[in-house]
Formats: C-alpha cells, sequence, structure tokens
C-alpha cells in the first residue's frame, strides 16, 4: 500500500493515469475541456441513476406482488430485507470496484464493464424466474460496483480541488433527473402493463447511458485510462486466488438458497452482518498498515459511521415506504389509480429543487452531517404519525410527501458532503476506495433499516418508525455534541 501523507485538500490531486495535477486557485473558472469532460460524465450517470432508480422503484413491488398478478408473493420482511442487501451490496461492491480501477483497469474500463454488466442484469431481471431474479441482481451489484466510486474519483479528477464540493452538488442535482423520470416510466409499465417490461426499460436506459459514454470519451483527455498504482503479478496471483473463491462461495450459497437447502433469511442476515463489519475492518487495517494520520482517520470514521442512521432512514422509501404508499394511502384521482411507485419521483423533485440552496450553505462538515440527520429522524417521527392515523384507514399522500420534504432536505447537505469528505481524506492512490467507504457507510445503514424492519412483526408500524427516527435524531445529536473535537482533524 502507498505510504503518502499528502492533504488531498490542500497538497496536489492525482489524476486517473497516476499523475500529480496541483489545485486550481480558488475561483478559476473551468476550462471548455473540463466541462466537456464532467458533461460527458454526467451523462452516462445520468442512465445509470435512471436504470437504478427505475428498477429500486417496482422491486419490493413485485417481489410482494401475489403470483396471480406475475409477482412472486414473498412475505413483505423477507422482500425489504433482500431490497435492503440488494441495496447495501450495491454499495459494498463499491470496494472491490474501487480497487479494480485503482489497481487493474483504470477509471474508465471500470464504467464500460460495469455499465455492460448493469444492463445485462436489468434484461435477465426481465425473465420471468426465481434464478433470473438472483442472477440479475448479482450482475446489477457487480456493474455498479464498478462504475459508481469510478465515475466520482473522474469527477474529482476533472473539476480540481477547490471546485470538488461544487462539482459533486451540481452532479448529485443533475442526476436527480433520472431517479424523477425513471419510476414514472418503469412504475407505468411494471404496475400497469407487465412487471418485466419495467426491468427492460430499465436495461434500455444503462445502454444508452453507455453508448454516450463510448461516444464522449475522446474529451476526458486519458482521465482514467490506466490504474494509478498496477498490481505486481504476486499481487495479481493472490487477487485471482481470493476472487476465484468469492466468486465460488456466492454460487455456492445462491444454489444453496435455490434448491431451499439454505433459508433466505439466513443468507441476509450473514450478508448484513459482513456489510456492517467491513469498512470498520477496512480502515482499522489501513491505519495499521499506512502512515495516514491517526487522528484525521478516526474522525472519519467517526463522522461516516454515524450517516449511516441517515441511510438507515433514506434506503427505506424503496421498500418500507413504497409499500406504506401501496397499501395505506389515498392514490384515486378522477378515476385513475397513481401507481404506488410514482410517489418515488417526489424525492427527486425536492431534490432538484432544494439543491441549488443547499449547494449556498456555507458550513462545517460536522453541522451539515448533524443537520441532515435531524431532518431523517423528523421525517420518521412524521411517519409514525401517518401510521397511527392508518389504523382507522387509508391517509393522505400529503403525510409521505412531507416525510420525502424533510429527509430530500438532509440528502442535499449530506450526500456530496460525504463524498468531497471522503476526497479529501484519501491518501494518493486510494481515491476511489475511499469514496467506495463512503458507499460503504451508506450500505451499513442500509442493511440496518432492512433487517429492522423484520421488528414490524412484533412492534406495531407507529413504534418502528418512532424508534428509527428516534435513533437518527440521537446520533445527530452525538455528532453535534462531538463537533469540537472531530473539527479540527476534518476539511472544512
Amino acid at each position: 500500500m502507498p505510504q503518502h501523507t499528502e492533504d488531498a485538500m490542500t497538497g496536489p490531486s492525482r489524476t486517473g493515469n497516476g499523475l500529480y495535477v496541483p489545485p486550481a486557485p480558488p475561483g478559476t473558472p473551468a476550462q471548455p475541456g473540463t466541462r466537456r469532460g464532467f458533461l460527458t460524465l454526467l451523462g452516462v450517470d445520468l442512465w445509470e441513476r435512471f436504470s437504478f432508480f427505475g428498477m429500486a422503484a417496482i422491486l419490493v413491488l413485485y417481489l410482494t406482488a401475489a403470483p396471480a398478478d406475475g409477482g412472486l408473493g414473498m412475505p413483505q420482511q423477507t422482500a425489504t430485507a433482500l431490497f435492503a442487501t440488494y441495496m447495501s451490496l450495491n454499495f459494498l461492491a463499491g470496494l472491490p470496484g474501487g480497487w479494480l480501477a485503482d489497481r487493474v483497469i483504470g477509471a474508465r474500463r471500470a464504467v464500460l464493464t460495469g455499465g455492460t454488466l448493469i444492463a445485462c442484469g436489468h434484461a435477465v431481471l426481465a425473465l420471468a424466474t426465481a434464478p433470473a431474479l438472483y442472477t440479475g441482481l448479482a450482475l446489477v451489484v457487480a456493474g455498479t460496483g464498478l462504475v459508481k466510486p469510478s465515475l466520482a474519483a473522474m469527477v474529482s479528477v476533472v473539476s480540481g480541488t477547490a471546485r470538488r464540493e461544487q462539482a459533486f452538488s451540481r452532479f448529485y442535482m443533475c442526476i436527480q433527473v433520472s431517479a424523477l423520470l425513471a419510476p414514472l416510466v418503469t412504475g407505468f409499465l411494471a404496475e400497469k402493463v407487465t412487471w418485466h417490461l419495467g426491468f427492460a426499460a430499465a436495461a434500455f436506459g444503462m445502454t444508452v447511458g453507455l453508448a454516450q459514454f463510448r461516444i464522449g470519451l475522446r474529451v476526458l483527455d486519458g482521465t482514467g485510462s490506466a490504474p494509478t498504482r498496477p498490481l505486481t503479478r504476486a499481487e495479481a496471483r493472490t487477487a485471482a486466488r481470493r476472487t476465484a473463491a468469492l466468486l465460488a462461495a456466492g454460487a455456492a450459497a445462491t444454489t444453496a438458497v435455490l434448491l431451499g437447502a439454505l433459508p433466505l433469511l439466513a443468507l441476509l442476515a450473514l450478508l448484513g452482518l459482513a456489510t456492517v463489519c467491513l469498512p470498520f475492518a477496512y480502515l482499522r487495517s489501513l491505519g495499521r498498515r499506512s502512515t495516514v494520520e491517526r487522528a484525521r482517520l478516526t474522525a472519519f470514521t467517526t463522522v461516516m459511521a454515524a450517516s449511516a442512521a441517515f441511510w438507515m432512514i433514506f434506503a427505506q422509501s424503496g421498500s418500507v415506504l413504497s409499500l406504506f404508499a401501496a397499501h395505506h394511502t389515498h392514490r384515486d384521482i378522477l378515476g385513475f389509480t397513481i401507481p404506488a411507485s410514482w410517489l418515488q419521483s417526489v424525492h427527486p423533485l425536492f431534490i432538484l429543487l432544494l439543491a441549488p440552496l443547499a449547494g449556498r450553505l456555507r458550513t462545517t462538515t460536522t453541522a451539515k452531517f448533524a443537520g441532515a440527520l435531524a431532518a431523517a429522524g423528523l421525517s420518521f417521527l412524521v411517519m409514525a404519525a401517518a401510521a397511527l392515523l392508518a389504523r382507522t384507514g387509508d391517509v393522505s399522500v400529503a403525510w409521505l410527501i412531507a416525510v420525502y420534504l424533510l429527509y430530500s432536505l438532509g440528502e442535499v447537505v449530506l450526500a456530496p458532503a460525504g463524498l468531497a469528505l471522503a476526497a479529501a481524506v484519501a491518501p494518493p492512490g486510494y481515491l476511489n476506495r475511499f469514496l467506495a467507504l463512503n458507499g460503504m457507510f451508506a450500505a451499513v445503514g442500509v442493511v440496518l433499516g432492512g433487517q429492522l424492519y423484520r421488528l414490524t412483526a412484533v412492534l406495531p408500524l407507529p413504534a418502528y418508525f418512532l424508534l428509527m427516527g428516534s435513533t437518527a435524531l440521537a446520533t445527530g445529536a452525538f455528532v453535534a455534541a462531538r463537533s469540537s473535537r472531530l473539527r479540527p482533524h476534518l476539511p472544512d
């Protein structure tokens, strides 16, 4: 592992080719090539997010729908646990995906390979069989793990150190267009025509994104074309053996589930435990192996671990809130029943409206994280009230809209701040992996939320929402209380 200790916020930055580039002075305007490169990366992420959010909007509804309606008829607790595991693995896969980009294939090949896997995964999901479900989800997870950290790393490079957080904020805002439109398209096709046509639409979106990226590669000037620190032959042999063992274990576990030899919930619980432990184990190992400042690494770990409570709330939009929308809300307008998946578009609409305001927010990293956690916690307190009212009949969708508004406010603050923090703290040669770590802590929250939903088997739904909201509020209060100790070790 490299032994560099340069400060990624104040020192030189490393391009995708492993070359150091001095940071632009604050206020330096973007060069035309930089703007074109940013737009190329934005285009592929727009389509990748279209496929991701389009599929996320319909997956739980498809899993829980009755077989007579074309679904799989899963119990709600199992479906939400599977959805949470799938979402968390999308984040978790970013670490090996980032490692492959850093050490083996470079960022741009990672994007091309990953995008191809995603498109194939959605196409497989369009088939109406249980093996196709798990195969398709596995392909999407593998592809997302390659695409997301590599795209983020290339955005960081083409935007420059001084404009990094602004670039991430703009990037995050723009991709919400896909998040807004995707549920409308896939939700209508899936709920009003056939579920599998919705998955096919997601495959089409990713294919278009790949074509756009391939055409626009020439404006990136070699960014991400090579690994930053290629593997030695010995390292390559070791990596090949470990990869083969991991793939064999995954194939064996999937086969055992399909044959009924291993309960699905048991496998999901094991994957969840691995997800929770992995980012902490990796950072602890990194602290022992490298000369990165221990106090800074500890502060980074503390803040990112706290962010998991936000993502625990956020990730339940596609599962818990979708089920609430489908079974406990009034959705009839002039004789037309609004598909439950369409409500997933409310959240990105709020992101688009709120992002310009959040981009002007000038405060510390710890204040951003604490505020976002407070907003997420309040959103589930609102859900607790809605669930209480739903005991006597369906409630207005206004309750869900209020929830989306609150955690959208938290997301536009926390998400770009988390990416910028990971990029700033990363030692040279670790950029893709630290950006993946940001996603891995999100995965911790996602998997916790999915597993904790199983409490609804013994807890009333209002009590469940109250518990989740109170946890997020308490975590935000902890970050605020520790701010004076964390801030000296974190870039603001």
